[in-house]
């Protein structure tokens, strides 16, 4: 009858490896929301000595089978004496070994009462994880970063009082740059957690933390361009608050940045690789008007002109007030960019200059219309003209007439309003509108006027040259 038990073991566990061995278990996927027992911070524990059994017994089959069917009925207690034989026994036999007994172990840890219980699961735990790239480290589907951003994930979980969780803090980082933009998002999200934790607790790692931030954003930028669609959402929501909580932890502040980037600038300006990603990375921070930005978008700039670099030395000369070669480093930006968006914003700082610093509107509102033609869903070049047309004066010798440009004025304004939707736009639109509606020629300025009766199409003439709807 023994016999006959244990062949029928057999057979469902050359069905159960055949299917298991194919998919990793789900729990392996995830943190097991189980009880979080605290763990005070240990050593980082040595691997157990597992013997290297070649030959994977019929005993070991039997048992693998047994853990296998209690745990996947959640009967933990059952599963743990087979599943520690199988794992003394024949480490190697199958990755059911270790996707399952993440499962067992945690449930034991969530059993343990006391520190003296809890030490040696966690110990197994870790151990456990080893073992499992010692025997499956290469498997192409979870290798050994995939296994080492578990590992650290346990950790993070388990060990209280440590909050440098320096072991983690190593694993996680080796996952992430084994993986790339396959890492798993909680692996990148702790990893950048304890990163800034470190920097908190050590000012003087902040060039380790930058370097983790700018390894984290290029890994989601690759997310963006060639990740699955389904996951963009969930992608965008943990960049933003990786983002928020760089911003937060003062290491974004200009003086700080500069402080770390100054020297290194100097000794690289000959490397164009080097300045082109410091150039990038003060304008994702938006730390333009810094010295150590313009010294590397200068030096960039001679090596190989892009389109950063020369928006590097427009900023640079409109702070010096240079503000033609302000202009021509921003035309040479917008044609060295292959972004359309881009192009839309070079050309729109353009008219900004021509608008408020060199009080030339007709060449304000040509670079404006330039803008538009990148990207017409930006309000703001709209508000720009109609500002400018609001605040003409001199086309007109009779005060109704002159009037007249309110009407182009709040028409660029609604205009605004009708392709930008955004929240700014929509409430800077109204307020113009509500300002300079009440300048429009009344009923009394128009009633000797039959050129401009309600409903009537009116050109207004000078340098606007626009046609309107009189009111």
């Amino acid at each position: 009858m023994k016999t006959r038990n244990i062949a029928v073991l057999l057979v469902s566990l050359v069905l159960f490896t055949n299917c298991f061995a194919q998919k990793e278990n789900k729990k392996d996927k995830k943190d097991k929301k189980a009880a979080t027992t605290e763990v005070a911070a240990p050593e980082v524990p040595a691997v157990p000595e597992v013997p290297e059994v070649p030959v994977v017994t019929e005993e070991c089959l039997v048992n693998i089978s047994l853990f296998n069917e209690s745990a996947k009925n959640k009967q933990y207690a059952d599963a743990l004496k087979p599943w520690r034989a199988a794992y003394k026994e024949c480490p190697g036999a199958n990755k059911a070994i270790y996707s399952r007994g993440r499962e067992i172990l945690q449930w034991a840890l969530s059993q343990a009462k006391t520190n003296e219980e809890q030490k040696p699961l966690f110990d197994e735990l870790m151990g456990m994880y080893d073992n499992r790239i010692k025997y499956f480290g290469t498997d192409s589907r979870y290798p050994t970063p995939w296994i080492l951003g578990l590992k650290a994930l346990d950790y993070i979980t388990y060990v209280k009082g440590d909050d440098a969780k320096k072991p983690a803090y190593k694993w996680l980082e080796e996952s992430v740059d084994g993986l790339g933009i396959n890492s798993e998002l909680e692996v990148i999200r702790q990893f950048m957690l304890l990163s800034a934790a470190n920097y908190q607790a050590d000012k003087s790692t902040v060039d380790k933390y930058i370097a983790d931030y700018l390894k984290v954003k290029s890994i989601f930028e690759q997310k963006s361009k060639e990740g699955n669609p389904a996951d963009a959402e969930y992608n965008a929501q943990m960049e933003q608050a990786i983002d928020g909580l760089f911003v937060q932890s003062g290491a974004a502040d200009c003086k700080t940045l500069d402080g770390v980037y100054e020297a290194k600038v100097k000794q690289n300006l000959t490397n164009l690789e080097y300045l082109n990603n410091v150039i990038s990375f003060y304008k994702r921070v938006r730390c333009t008007e810094s010295e150590v930005y313009f010294t590397a978008a200068v030096a960039a700039h001679k090596i190989q002109p892009t389109a950063e670099s020369a928006n590097g030395c427009a900023e640079m000369s409109y702070k010096k007030g240079e503000f033609s070669k302000a202009i021509s480093f921003y035309d040479d930006a917008t044609k060295l960019s292959t972004d359309k968006l881009e192009k839309a914003e070079y050309q729109y700082k353009i008219a900004q200059i021509y608008y408020i610093e060199l009080n030339n509107f007709a060449r304000a509102r040509e670079y404006a219309r330039n803008s538009l033609e990148y990207n017409p869903n930006n309000g703001s070049p709209y508000l720009l003209i109609g500002s400018m047309y609001a605040k003409t004066r001199g086309i007109y010798d009779d005060p109704v007439l002159a009037k007249t440009v309110y009407w182009v004025a709040v028409d660029k304004f609604i205009r605004a309003k009708q392709v930008d939707q955004s929240q700014k736009n929509i409430e800077d639109a109204d307020k113009l509108i509500r300002v300079y509606s009440a300048y429009f020629p009344s009923k009394e300025d128009i009633f000797f006027q039959p050129d401009l009766q309600a409903g009537k199409s009116f050109t207004v003439g000078g340098w606007i040259g626009e046609t309107t709807i009189c009111r």
